[in-house]
């Protein structure tokens, strides 16, 4: 079984059972469901292809593919890591059972042997998004890092991870995400495509130069 650490399960305690709030139990779990954030996505594409054409696609398909190879990858370990998610084996552990919140009562003894805890898939995939997006899109550097830092703490707090399985998945997504980025700064000459997105200029929903 893979050991949980004094530090590790010290911060699980605190982010799932002591720091809690109202309007915590109401946002955060938003941040771990995958349809919003594929929802973003369209719209974010919808947007920039007004904007710069309908070349903007693959960029949003290269982001796609990425988080699928960080999900697979994900779970071929998590299947190779025996870790005991903390909904199924830490006492007093609050976790969304169908958006009822429940809590695992102070005798309780876990019951399996196996779980699928670490990595956090939900961690990796959101920091893969995030490091090949800065790297296409340069400017959006400031504000896309509080994603994959919510989504961690999310999973933290409904009890699906402890803390260094999130830092695990960080590590994976960093790395899954910038190697995409070299590889498509390999692929994209060669493709005759951009490399950046914002190379791109054909707007469909403003006038040309000159018109008024």
């Amino acid at each position: 079984m893979f050991p949980v650490l004094p530090a590790d399960a010290h911060l699980q305690l605190l982010l799932n059972q002591e720091w809690r709030a109202p309007l915590l139990d109401t946002l955060l779990p938003l941040f771990s469901r995958r349809a919003p954030l594929f929802i973003l996505l369209a719209g974010l594409l919808v947007w920039r292809s007004a904007l710069r054409g309908k070349g903007q696609a693959i960029y949003f398909i290269i982001l796609v593919l990425t988080m699928g190879v960080t999900d697979l990858t994900c779970n071929t370990v998590k299947h190779a890591v025996p870790r005991l998610r903390p909904m199924h084996s830490v006492a007093g552990t609050y976790h969304e059972d169908d958006g009822h919140w429940q809590r695992l009562p102070a005798d309780y003894v876990p019951d399996r042997e196996r779980d699928t805890s670490f990595p956090s898939a939900h961690a990796a995939n959101s920091m893969a998004l995030v490091v090949l997006a800065m790297m296409l899109w340069p400017r959006l550097k400031r504000g896309l890092w509080a994603l994959p830092v919510i989504v961690g703490w999310s999973r933290v707090y409904l009890g699906k991870h402890y803390p260094l399985d999130v830092a695990a998945g960080w590590i994976l997504g960093a790395l899954i995400g910038w190697g995409a980025w070299l590889l498509w700064k390999r692929l994209a000459p060669r493709l005759k495509l951009a490399v950046h997105p914002d190379d791109l200029y054909r707007p469909f929903l403003l006038p040309p130069p000159g018109c008024r």
